[in-house]
Parts: C-alpha cells; structure tokens; sequence
C-alpha cells in the first residue's frame, strides 16, 4: 500500500540517527551549521536585481514654510547589488537617506519621479540604480505663521454667555502653524471648560488649550479664575395675554401694558428676543372688589438671566 511504502522509507532515512550518542548530535548540528553558513556566504556574494524602498529626507526652509501633508519618508526604487549591500539596505543599516531640496514653495504641489534620481544615485553607495517605481509624489504647503491672541471663555452650547468672567494666566497665547489655519481661529480664542462650575472667585482651573491639527502653542494649558459677571437691566413693556376669559364678551385693560425688568449679560443683549416673553392675567383669579388681576410671568427669552414683574396688578373692565 502506498501508505506503508512511505513508512518504511521514512524509517529507512531515520534509522541511522536511532541510538546515537550526544556526540554523534554534536557533529550533526555543526555540519548543519557550516553548511547553512556557507550557503548564505555565496548566496550574498552574488548580484542581484530587486525592488527595495529607500528613504527619503526633505530639504526646505523651515523657518517659513510647513508641510499641511505628512511628507513621503521613503520611495520604492528598483537597483542592482550585491546580497551584502541588498541586506544592509534592507536592514536600514548606516543608510544615507536621499536629500532632496524643495524649492518655489507653496506653489509646488508635487514631485516627479524623474527629478528623484540625482538625489537617490547620489545616496546609494553600492548599489547601482536602475529606476523609481513611484511615478509622483505629492505635497501640500504653507507659510508657517506665528500669532498671538487674547483668550476668552468659549459660550454654552447654545450660544448664551456663561455666568461668570474668566482671568487667565498667561492672558493671551502665541499660535504657530499653517498661516491659513491660524488666520481662522477666533481672536480672542475661545478656551472650554470641561466641567462649567458655578461662579466663584476663589480658587484656580487648570485648563487645556487645545487647538486644530499642525498648530501649536507656547503652552499646552492656562490657569483660569473664575469670577462673577454683573448684568445689565432692560426695561420692557408687554401686552399680557387673557387666559380662559369668555370668548364671546370683550375686556379692556388698565394699564394695556405690564412693565417687566429684564436681566442679561451684555453680549447677549443684543440677541435677546422680546416676543418671547409672555405675561398671563387668569381669569380665574377675579376675587378683588375693583376686578384688578396680578399679571403672572409665562415665559421668559431664553438668553434672559433674571425677569421680574414690576406691575403689581392690571384692572380689568368688560366694555
């Protein structure tokens, strides 16, 4: 059968090492070693042709512009050497990297194979050359720019101020990066607060500054001292609404408007909404003898810190 056929000539080819002593694995071992060493001696000292990837280092002027892509840090070529040479290159082993200088800058926007080769023929130190595989490399720059700007709190999520005023130390802090990208940061630049405690004048946070990708700061976070912001007060005037009033009778009011106090942060008032707030008289509540309603607060503007009634009561007469 075949499958004892193969057996037996295992065992045959196994028979001469059942046995031995450990001497006899000694020599073995050696042979083996001297053998395998030999072979990878004469197999390194033979030419070859193959593809290897060799890095690559830019030259520009740093001080003026920043790369906005990760540069290409190697480029596959085709060369010819010998294995000693091809192993050592493998190995990244006292391997010159290929410079290659960058010139009209931003404007450059990619780099062809071809203009490679000087600069890879140059580094290669023995190994002959033959052609890049890559036929183009592509790059994007900018002028590095260095600005300074003051900082603030950023706003709530809804676009509100926050209850309290902020000290930062340092007060302002220098950005360096891509000039397009620090031309659009806020001025001042926004700092969120992780977790927004209440106002308080007491005590310090240490707060990180944070910032967009490639632009950095003289420092990676600020202390914050929190304090509290006083509130501007806005008078208005409201029309109250009738609540559950007969539909089929009709009434007049004296006086026709409610004086209400409204209290905001400065920035906000500007964006503050009136129509929103809404005063209510119940018909429900007629109880004093000269028929007078107190005009009780609805709704009030969403950007509203404080809202109180001035107008004590409203007298209301059927016409």
């Amino acid at each position: 059968m075949p499958l004892a056929r193969a057996f037996r000539l295992v065992r045959w080819f196994t028979s001469p090492f059942y046995g031995q002593e450990r001497s006899y694995w000694r020599a073995v071992t050696a042979c083996f070693l001297a053998a395998s060493t030999f072979w990878l001696l004469n197999a390194l000292n033979k030419t070859y042709t193959t593809r290897i990837t060799y890095p690559l280092a830019w030259s520009y002027d740093e001080q003026r512009y920043i790369p906005v892509k990760p540069l290409p840090t190697e480029i596959a070529v085709n060369v010819t050497g010998r294995g000693w040479k091809l192993l050592r290159k493998n190995l990244l082993l006292d391997v010159k990297p290929a410079e290659v200088r960058l010139l009209r800058l931003p404007a450059l926007r990619f780099v062809t194979g071809q203009s490679l080769r000087p600069a890879l023929q140059a580094a290669m130190e023995g190994l002959q050359f033959n052609y890049v595989l890559a036929d183009t490399l592509w790059m994007e720059f900018d002028y590095l720019l260095t600005r300074r700007l003051p900082l603030t709190l950023s706003p709530k999520a809804d676009g509100s101020a926050l209850p309290y005023a902020a000290v930062f130390t340092p007060e302002s802090v220098v950005f360096r990066g891509p000039a397009r990208t620090v031309n659009s940061l806020a001025n001042p630049y926004p700092v969120h607060l992780p977790q927004a405690p209440a106002g308080s004048s007491e005590g310090a946070i240490i707060v990180p500054i944070g910032g967009p990708e490639l632009v950095q700061t003289q420092v990676q976070q600020v202390k914050v001292r929190l304090q509290p912001r006083p509130l501007i007060t806005l008078p208005l005037r409201v029309v109250p609404e009738l609540r559950d009033f007969p539909k089929d009778q009709h009434f007049t009011l004296h006086p026709a408007t409610v004086q209400v106090q409204v209290q905001c942060f400065p920035e906000d008032s500007a964006r503050l909404d009136p129509t929103q707030l809404h005063v209510l008289l119940h018909y429900g509540q007629f109880h004093s003898p000269d028929s007078s309603l107190q005009p009780v607060l609805s709704q009030a503007p969403t950007l509203a810190r404080g809202v109180r009634v001035l107008t004590p009561s409203v007298r209301v007469s059927q016409k």
